[in-house]
């Protein structure tokens, strides 16, 4: 690949990360959400970061920059409140976020409650091998990330709307992490929602120059949101 500049930005906060942070605290089995996950939409706040996130990013990218975003709609969103509806936006379905299959909004305790046999198959094959029935591995969204890195196109800039699991995945990639390095990752450095994480390369390896920045928010006076979601220690 020929990119030697790679931000990685994750969606605005969305309905339903609201709405899984809220199930998880009331102690829910199910999260509620009014739609499918391709579908999910920003939320109020979500559509406010993802302006902000426009301040920055209007500034910093050349013209030639090759822009890419997951098919989700809360991905589409955020690139569209924060570059406008002209820009040329290219959708790839190799950037969505992990499928969980027959975990889908379920939270912790509704998989502990509701499929013990796959939550003790979970915790045996490990946060990165299990494939829930359905659903994907991390591995299967790392493989998706490979073979998206083989077809970017010729240019030096390349911007990705996508999802925390997603852009923690480029990082595992990229930077060749193992297992380990990345479970250890995933504990200590949530991605936060409008956030940009930065990668240049120079031909042969790549140095991550920024990772989670959202100081466009504070600037905007508005508040930062992690909401792991995938990141879970136990997802």
């Amino acid at each position: 690949m020929t990119a030697r500049t790679l931000l990685l930005i994750r969606h605005g906060e969305s309905t339903a990360n609201v709405a899984a942070a809220a199930a998880e605290a009331a102690g829910a089995e199910v999260i509620s959400v009014e739609a499918r996950d391709p579908d999910i939409t920003l939320s109020p706040l979500g559509e406010l970061q993802a302006a902000a996130l426009g301040a920055r990013l209007r500034d910093a990218l050349p013209p030639d920059a090759a822009l890419f975003s997951s098919p989700y709609r809360r991905a589409i969103q955020t690139a569209r409140f924060a570059l406008g509806e002209e820009v040329p936006l290219r959708l790839d379905e190799r950037l969505r976020d992990r499928e969980l299959g027959i975990l889908d909004r379920l939270t912790a305790l509704g998989v502990e409650r509701r499929l013990p046999l796959e939550a003790e198959r979970r915790r045996w094959a490990g946060k990165f091998y299990y494939r829930p029935p359905g659903g994907e591995a991390w591995t299967d969204v790392a493989l998706r990330i490979r073979s998206f890195l083989r077809d970017l196109p010729e240019t030096r800039t390349v911007v990705v709307f996508a999802h925390d699991a997603v852009v923690s995945l480029f990082l595992y990639v990229l930077l060749r992490m193992t297992e380990g390095q990345l479970a250890e990752h995933l504990l200590t450095h949530p991605v936060a929602n409008a956030s940009v994480t930065e990668l240049t390369g120079d031909g042969a390896e790549w140095t991550l120059r920024a990772f989670a920045d959202d100081a466009h928010l504070s600037v905007a006076g508005l508040p930062a949101t992690q909401h792991p979601g995938e990141a879970r220690t136990d997802a």
